[in-house]
C-alpha cells in the first residue's frame, strides 16, 4: 500500500470512529441510509427482487435533493445501491454530495463496470467504501456475479482505488458449489481486500438454514483474521442454524432504505413501510420507528440492519407494534 493511501485510510478511520461513538451517545439521527438512484439492472440472479431492467435513472437533481434531506435527518452513512448504481451517468456528482455533508459514502456494486478510469473517477468523487458481492466462481442460472467474470476488475481496484473494498461471498439461498465461497475469499484478502460471508436470504428476506457444507465453509471463513461485524454478536450464528433471532430492529430510524421513487422504506425486504417521502420525514418520524417493534424481525436475514440496530440493543425497549408484509404493496413475508 502506497503512502497516499496509508493517509487515506488512516483518514476515513478516523471518521468512523467519530461517527460510532455519536451514534453511541445520540439516538436522534440515523446512522445508515441506503439509497436507489437506479433501479435497473445489468444481471438478473436468480434471487434478487431489487431491480428491474427498464427503469430510468433518478433526475440528478432530485438525487442532490434526497442527499440534502438525508444530511438533514443527521444520517452518518450513506451507502448507494441498486440496481447498478453505476449505470447512473451523475454517480460522481451524487458522491460528491455526501461527502460535501460530510457524510462517509459508500456503494454496492456488481462491479461488471469497473475500469480503470471509472475507478479513478470514484476516487476523486470521494467514495469512503466499496462492495461486491461474488456469489460464485463460474457463472451459472443463479448468479452472473462470478470469480471468472470480475477478477480483473478485482486486479483494478487493488492497482487504483484509494478506497476500502469488501468482498462479500455467500452461502445459502441456490448457490451450487459452497466451497466457492474458500476461493472468493482467498482471493479478496490475496488482492489486500477485506473479506466477509454471508448468508443469501430467500426471495421475501428470510431464514434459511445452512446446510452441513455451507455451514462448513462459513465457519472456516469467519474464522479468518479478518473478521467481519457479525462476529461480534450472534446473528449470524442464529441464521446459520435456522433460529429466530431475539433483537430490537431500528429500521425506520437508525437505518434508512430510500426506494427509486424517494420513499422511506424499512429495508429492501420490506418496501411498503412506512412509504413515507423521504421529503416528509422528520425526526418525529425517527423517534416513533426506533420504539416500535418489527414483526418480522425474528427470521430476517438482513444483516445490514442488524448491524446498525446492535448498536442501540441495550437501550430503549420497543412499545409499539408492526407487522410488515400485512399490507398491499409491502414484499411478503412468510412468518
Amino acid at each position: 500500500m502506497t503512502v497516499r493511501r496509508r493517509l487515506k485510510a488512516a483518514s476515513r478511520k478516523v471518521r468512523e470512529l467519530t461517527l460510532v461513538g455519536h451514534a453511541l451517545t445520540s439516538t436522534r439521527h440515523a446512522v445508515m441510509a441506503q439509497i436507489v438512484p437506479m433501479r435497473r439492472c445489468n444481471l438478473a440472479c436468480a434471487y434478487c427482487n431489487e431491480y428491474d431492467d427498464s427503469s430510468k435513472p433518478v433526475p440528478l437533481d432530485e438525487m442532490l435533493r434526497r442527499i440534502d434531506h438525508l444530511a438533514r435527518l443527521g444520517t452518518s452513512i450513506i451507502t448507494i445501491s441498486g440496481g447498478e448504481p453505476l449505470l447512473h451517468p451523475d454517480l460522481d456528482e451524487i458522491i460528491a454530495r455526501i461527502r460535501h455533508h460530510g457524510r462517509m459514502a459508500g456503494m454496492i456494486t456488481n462491479g461488471y463496470l469497473l475500469m480503470p478510469e471509472r475507478i479513478q473517477r470514484l476516487n476523486k468523487a470521494g467514495l469512503d467504501h466499496l462492495q461486491i458481492s461474488i456469489d460464485n466462481v463460474q457463472p451459472d442460472e443463479i448468479s452472473k456475479k462470478s470469480l471468472k467474470v470480475l477478477d480483473k476488475k478485482l486486479q483494478f481496484l487493488a492497482e487504483y482505488a484509494d478506497f476500502h473494498v469488501n468482498i462479500n461471498s455467500v452461502v445459502g439461498g441456490g448457490i451450487k458449489n459452497p466451497q466457492d465461497a474458500l476461493t472468493i475469499g482467498r482471493r479478496a484478502v490475496g488482492l489486500g481486500f477485506t473479506s466477509t460471508i454471508g448468508i443469501i436470504h430467500d426471495g421475501d428476506g428470510q431464514l434459511k438454514p445452512l446446510g452441513a457444507e455451507e455451514r462448513t465453509v462459513w465457519t472456516e471463513m469467519r474464522s479468518w483474521k479478518k473478521r467481519n461485524y457479525s462476529r461480534f454478536n450472534q446473528f449470524q450464528e442464529k441464521i446459520a442454524n435456522g433460529q429466530p433471532n431475539e433483537w430490537r430492529c431500528r429500521a425506520g430510524s437508525r437505518f434508512l432504505y430510500i426506494c427509486e421513487n424517494g420513499l422511506v422504506h424499512y429495508c429492501s425486504q420490506q418496501r411498503g413501510y412506512p412509504g413515507v417521502p423521504l421529503a416528509e420525514y422528520t425526526k418525529a418520524d425517527l423517534k416513533r420507528e426506533f420504539l416500535t417493534e418489527k414483526g418480522c424481525a425474528p427470521n430476517c436475514t438482513v444483516s445490514c440492519v442488524h448491524q446498525i440496530s446492535y448498536i442501540d440493543h441495550w437501550r430503549a425497549p420497543q412499545t409499539s407494534t408492526t407487522t410488515p408484509g400485512g399490507a398491499e404493496g409491502l414484499v411478503k413475508i412468510r412468518m
